[in-house]
């Protein structure tokens, strides 16, 4: 094939792509930034890792955590852990204002009840909770 063949230059940006997709595609993030913050500072961490059964204590007391600025507002939350178990989970700061009031109103109860529940933070999913 000459230097120039249409087919020649086909073919090298078929395999160039395909090369820059799977080097994209074997890239992984080393931490997960979102984690970092719903772990909240290091009581809150600490509870959680009592809780799992991790630092060998039992646990109790209220613990709150940082307030997190997202894009809807200020969102900062308490949790009360009783002999390493989640009893209460309660929104201590929550976004404000429009259509953010109400919909903090909806979602707040249902998270609350899931982190109660799973008895952790890692919450995939709630009903009615997609927006907050």
């Amino acid at each position: 094939m000459r230097k120039s063949h249409p087919l020649r230059r086909v073919v090298l940006a078929t395999a160039a792509t395909v090369s820059g997709v799977v080097l994209l595609l074997s890239l992984k993030p080393s931490a997960d930034p979102g984690a970092t913050q719903a772990a909240g500072a290091g009581a809150g961490a600490a509870a959680q890792e009592a809780a799992q059964g991790g630092a060998g204590s039992v646990v109790s007391g209220t613990m709150t955590g940082d307030a997190a600025q997202t894009q809807y507002g200020a969102v900062q939350v308490r949790i009360t852990v009783v002999e390493n178990k989640i009893t209460k989970a309660e929104a201590v700061q929550a976004p404000k204002g429009g259509t953010s009031t109400q919909k903090t109103e909806l979602a707040v109860p249902k998270l609350n009840a899931a982190v109660v529940a799973r008895q952790s933070a890692n919450i995939d999913t709630v009903s009615g909770a997609t927006y907050t």
